[in-house]
């Protein structure tokens, strides 16, 4: 496999993590109060000089306009996510599941905080998983028969994820936190599937396993890396878990690692479905899990 340049970039993206830790434990308030969406970029540029020197391509150098893309499906899904947490959102008080402490009190910034965090999420996770899934093995050394998923029982899938998606906001309750990152993924990936677009249900009808596993792995990544640093930040987190929620490492209960998984790929799958709604079609190598980010023919 060829090795490309290292892209400038991805050391910006390197200082800016190391700085910003020095900045943290050195006890500068701005930094402190605004860690989370500065590592988190500085995260997503040093992943995709990764990503470039494995694959010879990546987002920031060859695909800019579907970057942006990403950023701004990721701001308005976790917008989606927050109101799963908060259904009756007019109200402060009924936050379920993660709670925010210390945030910038001045409402305008702190709007321009939350957009900025959360058009990280779904560029990190995908970069992470691009990185890993292109240096997985590779799927053709034993063509398979791919096999026939009939169209009912994908329907079916559909009708069971907008039940599990719909259920948070009708039964207000902590105990349903897995729906909110399993109910959308079943619901969108076989609609995804249905509509020729990329989806896990397709690729295991064609026993291909790299795409989701490179999901599921970036998805504990950076789970893991999203409760690392916001443990020391002081703008943060905290959650309230049902599930042996006193055993915890960093803020998050150890159970709820777990959720990160079915996260990732519901986060693509969100993703996939709304990069459908922009017209055009995928390129046909995806189908098989070469990729993780759309090409368009």
């Amino acid at each position: 496999m060829p090795e490309y340049k290292f892209k400038a970039h991805g050391y910006v993206g390197l200082v800016t993590i190391v700085a910003a830790e020095v900045l943290l434990f050195a006890g500068q308030s701005f930094v402190g109060h605004w860690f989370t969406p500065i590592v988190w970029t500085g995260y997503v540029l040093f992943m995709d000089a990764l990503v470039y020197r494995r694959k010879g391509r990546s987002l920031l150098v060859s695909n800019r306009l579907e970057l942006l893309v990403i950023c701004l499906v990721s701001i308005a899904c976790w917008w989606l996510f927050e109101f799963y947490n908060t259904p009756r959102f007019w109200r402060t008080d009924l936050a379920l599941w993660w709670h925010y402490t210390g945030l910038e009190p001045n409402p305008y910034l702190r709007r321009v905080g939350y957009d900025w965090a959360f058009a990280t999420i779904f560029p990190a996770l995908f970069e992470t998983a691009e990185w890993l899934n292109a240096g997985l093995r590779r799927d053709e050394e034993k063509p398979t028969r791919a096999i026939k998923l009939p169209r009912p029982l994908l329907y079916a899938l559909v009708v069971v994820g907008a039940i599990g998606a719909a259920l948070p906001f009708f039964i207000i309750s902590t105990w349903l936190v897995p729906l909110v990152w399993t109910g959308l993924f079943v619901l969108l990936d076989p609609l995804n599937a249905l509509r020729g677009w990329p989806a896990i249900t397709s690729d295991l009808a064609r026993k291909r396993w790299r795409r989701l596993a490179a999901l599921c792995l970036a998805g504990l990544i950076c789970g893991l890396l999203w409760e690392f640093w916001n443990y020391w930040a002081l703008a943060r987190w905290t959650y309230t878990v049902p599930y042996f929620g006193h055993i915890k490492l960093f803020e998050m209960p150890v159970v709820g690692y777990l959720g990160y998984l079915p996260f990732a790929l519901e986060c693509w799958a969100l993703y996939v479905f709304a990069r459908s709604l922009l017209g055009s079609r995928p390129i046909a190598a995806q189908t098989s899990a070469d990729s993780i980010v759309i090409d368009l023919q």
